[in-house]
């Protein structure tokens, strides 16, 4: 062990157990000093949307109670990193600092330029892999080149050894003889201003142990069932651990053991549980940083490069509509609702939603990526981009270009007693369930014994699905052609 403190420098792996950088801390020095630095300039165009800036703050909260009842504490300081990290190393003497990896491209870069200019002061700079199965550079087809489909990737992924069992906790962090100052966690001004987090604070636990209740309750209650209950918004039937793994507070490793124990103890197969429809949902998140670090450009940009020159629409009228949850048409609605009041939306009806602003209104997929990142508590640069460009039909393993959701039709498949629209429409509850989904197709009599007014108390339908489906495939075909 050096007898000098180590840095560990806490970012988006805000936990303690299976956290490999804070064991290499752990070893190296004589006292760890855990650090998170505020620095969201240096994420731009990225930095972090208000949403998530609500559930870091809750997340360094519970990670700096944590740490107390470790012995320890977090240090605060605001950027720029690389700044920082030299005052701290020369006012605490330490000569090391640990990290995750992250794997976002302004993130890639400045981590890059840190660690080289530590190690040229002659600082002893380590980072490590806690967010991921694999790293991306790893991960190669045939021809030496990045996939561009995910089932040969998950394939190629699953053939590779089994993820090591998780690391324990820490029962104990030793302390610097000094601790250094820290900027109070209120003066990172995290949390918004403006009154709207009340339904965040209702529908979410930040922190490590949040996380693990959730996947305990998904593992109990939800994982036998989630085959036919993934899609349905009506019902709790996904994991909902989409921004507890994006803040690191439980790792991939966690949720692959997680859920090779409970198969176990229900008897499964090996190749029954390693092929599930959960565990791919793991892989699919594993695909988007796999893209997103070999294609940084596409963010911003098409991965397909011919999708550069389609006839998007600019309407602001029609982008307000939808980000509010005023489009006419129930299911889309409801879930950018649900969005707005909780910061997460199933993601069946992120499917739906995408799709009605991208091939019903014929907006910028950019523009629902902008939204998703400030308002989705789990926002995550690789996968908001993944989602959106298959939406779009410009990515990666895109959906068909003929794909356009009927939003009608996905809402009464979906949602059949309409139970997720009567919860985030309350206009439309009295409706009977023939038309919850459809009130413009409802007799007058009926809107009427509903207390229904199309066009005050809710609005008329944007546009007409039927003529907005041939107009959109249209405009795809024109790309497809050439």
């Amino acid at each position: 062990m050096n007898p000098t403190p180590a840095i560990f420098w806490f970012r988006q792996d805000l936990r303690f157990a299976d956290n490999p950088a804070l064991q290499a801390a752990l070893q190296r020095g004589s006292a760890v000093i855990p650090l998170f630095i505020h620095a969201p300039d240096e994420e731009a165009p990225w930095s972090p949307g208000g949403a998530s800036r609500w559930w870091l703050h809750q997340s360094l909260r519970a990670l700096d109670v944590g740490l107390r009842e470790l012995g320890s504490r977090l240090v605060i300081r605001r950027g720029p990193t690389l700044e920082t990290l030299r005052a701290l190393l020369k006012e605490t003497g330490a000569a090391a600092v640990f990290w995750n990896r992250r794997y976002e491209p302004a993130v890639v870069a400045r981590d890059a330029t840190v660690k080289e200019a530590l190690r040229c002061a002659g600082c002893e700079a380590e980072s490590s892999n806690a967010a991921l199965l694999h790293e991306p550079w790893t991960i190669q087809n045939q021809s030496g080149k990045p996939f561009q489909v995910f089932t040969p990737f998950w394939r190629h992924c699953l053939a590779k050894d089994e993820p090591p069992e998780p690391r324990s906790a820490p029962k104990s962090l030793p302390a610097p003889a000094k601790w250094p100052r820290s900027v109070p966690l209120n003066e990172l001004e995290l949390e918004p201003r403006m009154i709207w987090a009340d339904g965040l604070r209702a529908a979410w636990q930040p922190g490590e142990a949040g996380a693990a209740a959730n996947l305990g309750r998904f593992l109990t209650k939800a994982f036998d069932n989630y085959p036919d209950q993934r899609n349905r918004p009506d019902v709790i039937g996904t994991s909902r651990l989409s921004a507890h793994l994006h803040f690191g507070e439980i790792s991939p490793h966690q949720v692959w053991h997680g859920l090779r124990r409970t198969a176990a103890k229900r008897g499964l197969a090996l190749e029954k549980w390693r092929g599930s429809q959960f565990l791919a949902e793991i892989g699919w998140r594993e695909f988007a940083h796999h893209l997103l670090f070999h294609f940084p450009h596409t963010p911003s940009e098409p991965l397909r490069a011919a999708f550069q020159k389609f006839p998007w629409r600019k309407d602001a009228a029609w982008l307000r509509a939808w980000q509010k949850g005023r489009t006419g048409y129930p299911i889309v609605d409801a879930g950018l609702r649900e969005l707005w009041a909780t910061g997460w939306m199933h993601n069946r009806v992120r499917m739906i939603t995408a799709s009605f602003l991208l091939k019903d209104l014929l907006l910028p997929w950019q523009e629902g990526a902008r939204w998703f990142w400030d308002t989705l508590v789990d926002a995550d640069l690789a996968q908001n981009t993944l989602g959106w460009q298959w939406s779009a039909g410009c990515g990666a393993d895109a959906a068909p270009y003929f794909r356009v959701f009927n939003p009608t039709r996905q809402g009464e498949k979906f949602d059949p007693r309409g139970d997720y629209v009567r919860q985030w429409c309350p206009e439309l509850a009295q409706l009977p369930d023939e038309w919850l989904h459809q009130p413009p197709a409802a007799p007058p009599e009926i809107l009427r014994a509903a207390g229904v007014e199309l066009g005050r108390t809710y609005p008329e339908p944007l546009v007409s699905h039927a003529i907005a489906r041939e107009v959109a495939l249209e405009a795809y075909g024109r790309i497809k052609n050439g």
